[in-house]
């Protein structure tokens, strides 16, 4: 039980967690349009920690110390950029890190967070920005759907665990817990029918069966589960494509 609560506390409260989560979807996408580079994956992991780290921490009373850190990380992921990139790339990345912000920002009177029902998608399209727009050349729209629709459906099971709390109106609170699933498994299964239609056939394989995990970990998602269920359960499934992808090319 202490490990479990030492793993909880430096894993996934820290940020660090999630951040992994979702750089190892955007190497997934990477991979599949033979675009994966190092530095790019630096650049990913530190624009996500240090976007989650403010969100979370912005009105902890270290906040000063958080808000050094990610200026320091905004300059290294800059100076990343110019070094391996170009200017063009610079500017994806100062766009989706101002969506971010906009996001939920304790100095913006009116944040997007507050906004009731934009959170689900909003959290896909920064996601689906990074996967299909940051990392590639052009604008890859297939790619830009499945992440938006696969990222969006799972955050829906956080607003299930947070319906009796959340002060904004979420789907769960307004159509209620079983219609949100429902909700969440068509996103879920329309990216997977795109995935089967335009990535290559391993990449389609591997997002398709994290889909099944996806709806599992969907149906049993009720307000009374573990914190632990969500967060590292529900979370894992933005890494479990890479993962997929490995084990069927290696093993």
């Amino acid at each position: 039980m202490q490990f479990l609560n030492l793993l909880k506390k430096y894993l996934i409260d820290s940020q660090i967690y999630v951040s992994v989560m979702g750089t190892l979807l955007a190497v997934f996408f990477m991979l599949e349009q033979n675009l994966f580079r190092f530095p790019t994956v630096i650049l990913i992991f530190i624009t996500f920690f240090s976007g989650y780290l403010y969100t979370k921490y912005q009105r902890h009373r270290f906040f000063t110390r958080i808000l050094i850190f990610n200026i320091l990380c905004g300059i290294f992921s800059a100076v990343l950029i110019l070094l391996n990139h170009n200017e063009i790339r610079l500017l994806k990345w100062g766009i989706i890190v101002v969506l971010g912000l906009l996001y939920n920002s304790a100095f913006i009177e009116n944040q997007i967070r507050n906004i009731p029902l934009l959170k689900v998608f909003y959290v896909g399209l920064t996601w689906a920005l990074i996967n299909s727009w940051l990392i590639v050349p052009e604008f890859h729209p297939e790619i830009f759907i499945i992440s938006l629709l696969f990222v969006s459906a799972l955050v829906l099971p956080f607003d299930i665990r947070d319906m009796k709390d959340d002060t904004v109106i979420t789907f769960p609170q307004l159509i209620g817990g079983q219609k949100t699933k429902f909700l969440a498994y068509l996103m879920v299964f329309i990216s997977m029918i795109l995935a089967v239609v335009f990535l290559k056939t391993d990449y389609a394989l591997a997002l398709f069966t994290t889909s099944i995990i996806t709806f599992i970990l969907i149906y049993f998602s009720e307000n009374a589960n573990k914190d632990s269920y969500f967060s590292f359960g529900v979370e894992s499934c933005s890494g479990l494509p890479l993962l997929f992808l490995i084990l069927m090319k290696y093993f």
